[in-house]
């Protein structure tokens, strides 16, 4: 019998760095959506074949991995959409891709799954991204959820229906009242507004051909969700779907959307080696389950959990971008940490509330415009994306800015 191979020599994990990251213009879900009439892996193949363009000092043949993730994975979202929008994109068929299913946290997980293969060593060069098609596979399309996840109690039926938790969360904390959802929902369209018209929201966007059968070739250039100009007035009025004299409403959440969005991750020496641009640098993440009830509060003991894990605490953190599934969410976690619900560190641009929310491609669109924001910000040194995840759970991930001026 041979004997056992020596083990391995430690390692030291390596640094990971955000490089750029892209995405299409968001359209809103249904039959009147500027997407339609368009196939959701053409989304996520024009945001793979953006990053190149926009990157020609990185080879192709140097893409480790394609990490693309989809909510409902079926149709023209399914097949291994990593893998196929790989090839679709015309990268070399030596590359390879898979496909990744967290929910709302689907792109944020295949950031953080290629980013800790990086850190091993494993890649050098990843692209991460996530696509939804809310319009042709509205969420739970095709499921067919085990008849104990209720039968057996496990877990209320409310926990099922993203709006109902919301319901729920206000249930747990009467001080987050419909009054401050709607006011933090109006200044989540204001913030959007503002930073369209300062050209803050626009350089990240591709250009996206769609078709009409009805109205022809149309080429989308902005985002179809925003209502600028939206007032508290306005919201007060607005139905609660979920529950009759609730406080959820289309206003104060965000709606259904398509869209897909990607980065590219590399080895800082990677980057460095190929001249590829370095936005901001891994400081590490954390996934956590909440009761799927109230999945609203998953951010907040994600982000407790990653503070504790890395020696940082919320004072640490200058900016924020917070996924705006639903405005309770946000409120609930600004509350925990002692944030005002108007803080300006948080969701400087506005956030999905206002442009959308595609569910599995989110967590690249918070990561792309943090990364943009730290290039205007030398004064601040992390900054943290989170999100809260259906079926209960939340996660965060922590980063530091690399333009970092060490506190001048």
């Amino acid at each position: 019998m041979a004997a056992p191979a020596a083990p391995a020599a430690a390692r030291a994990a390596r640094e990971v760095v955000f490089v750029d990251g892209v995405r299409t213009p968001f359209g809103k879900a249904g039959p009147k959506g500027v997407y339609a009439e368009t196939r959701a892996d053409d989304l996520i193949v024009k945001v793979i074949r953006e990053l190149l363009r926009r990157h020609p000092e990185l080879p192709p043949e140097r893409v480790d991995e394609v990490a693309v993730a989809a909510t409902t994975q079926i149709g023209d979202q399914g097949l291994t959409i990593g893998r196929t929008a790989a090839l679709l994109a015309g990268l070399p068929k030596s590359v390879p891709g898979f496909a990744v299913d967290r929910m709302c946290a689907g792109a944020m997980t295949a950031v953080t799954t290629t980013a800790s293969g990086i850190a091993f060593g494993a890649y050098d060069v990843v692209i991460a991204g996530g696509v939804e098609h809310m319009g042709r596979h509205p969420m739970g399309e095709g499921v067919d959820p085990n008849p104990r996840i209720i039968a057996d109690k496990l877990v209320d039926p409310t926990a099922l229906v993203m709006g109902q938790t919301a319901e729920n969360v206000h249930d747990r904390f009467p001080a987050l009242t419909k009054q401050r959802c709607d006011a933090y929902a109006a200044r989540s369209q204001e913030k959007f507004a503002d930073a369209v018209k300062a050209g803050k929201i626009g350089p990240e966007l591709v250009p996206v051909a769609t078709r009409s059968a009805e109205l022809g070739w149309g080429l989308a250039t902005e985002d179809e969700p925003p209502r600028p100009g939206t007032t508290v007035e306005a919201l007060a009025g607005l139905k609660t779907p979920f529950r009759p004299h609730g406080r959820v409403t289309a206003g104060n959440a965000a709606g259904l959307n398509d869209g897909a969005t990607g980065c590219v991750l590399a080895a800082e020496e990677t980057a460095r080696e190929l001249g590829l641009p370095i936005g901001m640098r891994l400081v590490g993440y954390a996934f956590v389950g909440v009761e799927p009830e109230v999945m609203g509060i998953g951010p907040v003991p994600a982000t407790e959990k990653a503070l504790a894990r890395f020696g940082l605490s919320i004072s640490d953190i200058g900016l924020f971008e917070l996924n705006e599934a639903f405005a309770v969410q946000v409120l609930a976690f600004l509350d925990h940490f002692g944030l005002a619900d108007d803080d300006p560190r948080v969701n400087v641009w506005g956030g999905a509330i206002a442009c959308g929310h595609p569910l599995a491609s989110s967590g690249v669109r918070l990561m792309t415009q943090l990364s943009r924001q730290f290039a205007e910000r030398p004064d601040v040194r992390y900054g943290i994306t989170a999100m809260c995840v259906g079926i209960g759970m939340g996660g965060t991930v922590i980063w530091e800015n690399p333009n970092w001026d060490g506190g001048k």
